[in-house]
């Protein structure tokens, strides 16, 4: 089978999506042709059809046995319920009130450096931050007429950027992980921390980000969000009798400071080496508790009517739960079909040494955006990168920032990505909404970022 058919599954997926507007149906048929082609690799000639339909559906059961995609999936799940709890309390109304009253968010620029500033201060786990920041902005983006495309592009372009520069989470372990086994010219962390200037992509994103909130100013399809927005007032969170600002604020920082004490203890007191899934998760359904628990005891609500207020709340979120289990089916189909070693490879091979950096990010761009991983991209190009260090001489700082780069590049354009599906649940926005409005401020970075890498290796290198 020939190496470039690898890449066939993404192209339909993206097809698909261009042609149904319908992200479930180009997931799934992404994920069959992924798996037949999976069995045309082995040399399986006998009812392939057949058995690529019934390979599709046990890699969609395989999903589940993986803990960490299990906990993703529950977490998904809970956070519909929390929302609907926060929601159906009038916590929503009663802190968004708060906010405008006392000042922190009485203008549209407060509202978009509130979010923008609460996904800065939470860098300890990025779907942690989508959410909070989502959770705690969605209605003060109502109040003022912003669209929910708005609120996704800013906490989606401000996570995983954040992350990736400062570090002190679970990226940088993963990341100084999968540098270990190397001969560096420097230690591993030393070369980790000189990406950060070199992460070309991380900074214009959260460039672009502060320039649309400081300026009011959108572009392509975001601008005509920002448009429908102002005419139409069809969200909910603002129409619920307000009660007391406690009952979204503590559930609130419930999770926040849940996560941080529940990274500490999977990590046996080293935050850095804390499971980023579990943590979410636990923090997630403690604060689905205190919210039931408040709610419950204010004597206006009843565990019955709480039980049904979750489960409509979980049942709001179903389908993007559902997008989120076919990518990570898709994401491990692909892994075996070696679609992302192929792309690697084409970049690899007969290229100057100026331009293996852009180069590098460009392949990470590919691969992300095929697999809706920016962590299996760095998995998957760390290990070509740093021999290219220690047989070329090249700058470990510059090559490893291309990658890391590359891989949130194509994550932020990816609509089978895990964390852009997050930010569609924190903001409330349609997912190829999401997708649709910030793909034009995405690519407006990696081109910038592509022309900054050729220039850098040719100053570097």
């Amino acid at each position: 089978m020939s190496n470039w058919l690898t890449v066939l599954p993404p192209v339909l997926a993206i097809l698909v999506v261009f042609w149904r507007k319908e992200v479930i149906l180009a997931l799934l048929v992404a994920l069959l042709s992924s798996e037949i082609l999976l069995l045309v690799q082995a040399h399986t000639s006998i009812g392939v059809p057949f058995n690529g339909v019934l390979n599709t559906v046990e890699r969609i059961v395989g999903v589940f046995s993986s803990a960490g995609n299990a906990r993703i999936l529950i977490f998904s799940l809970l956070v519909g319920a929390l929302l609907a709890y926060m929601r159906q309390s009038g916590g929503v109304t009663a802190l968004v009130s708060k906010l405008i009253n006392g000042g922190v968010a009485n203008s549209e620029r407060k509202v978009g450096l509130l979010a923008f500033f609460t996904g800065v201060v939470i860098f300890i786990e990025s779907n942690l931050s989508v959410l909070t920041a989502g959770i705690l902005s969605r209605g003060l983006f109502d109040k003022f007429k912003m669209s929910r495309a708005r609120l996704a592009y800013i906490i989606d372009s401000t996570s995983a950027p954040i992350c990736i520069l400062i570090l002190l989470n679970g990226w940088g372990a993963y990341i100084l992980a999968l540098l270990g086994s190397y001969d560096l010219p420097e230690t591993a962390v030393s070369t980790l921390v000189g990406t950060i200037p070199l992460n070309f992509y991380a900074i214009i994103a959260l460039v672009l980000v502060l320039y649309t909130i400081l300026t009011g100013k959108t572009y392509g399809p975001l601008a005509k969000a920002e448009q429908q927005a102002e005419i139409r007032d069809e969200h909910s969170e603002i129409e619920q009798k307000a009660t007391k600002a406690r009952y979204m604020l503590l559930p609130l920082l419930t999770m926040v400071l849940g996560m941080v004490g529940f990274m500490l203890w999977t990590g046996n007191g080293v935050l850095t080496d804390g499971d980023g899934s579990k943590s979410v998760l636990y923090a997630t359904a403690l604060a689905c508790a205190v919210a039931y628990g408040l709610m419950l005891s204010s004597g206006q609500f009843s565990h019955k009517k709480l039980v049904d207020i979750g489960f409509k709340g979980m049942g709001e979120l179903l389908p993007l739960v559902t997008i989120v289990l076919f990518s990570l089916a898709l994401g491990t189909s692909l892994k075996q079909l070696g679609t992302g070693n192929f792309i690697a490879g084409l970049v690899a091979d007969s290229l100057p040494l100026f331009i293996v950096p852009a180069m590098l990010f460009l392949a990470g761009s590919l691969i992300s955006f095929s697999t809706g991983t920016s962590w299996g991209t760095f998995a998957i190009l760390i290990p070509i990168g740093m021999p290219l260090v220690v047989n070329l001489g090249l700058p470990p700082e510059l090559i490893l920032a291309a990658i890391l780069g590359g891989g949130v590049f194509g994550d932020h354009c990816s609509p089978i990505s895990d964390t852009t599906a997050v930010s569609s649940i924190a903001s409330g926005c349609d997912l190829l909404e999401h997708v649709r409005t910030q793909i034009p401020y995405a690519i407006t970075g990696g081109i910038l970022t592509f022309i900054a890498y050729i220039i850098a290796g040719l100053l570097m290198i």
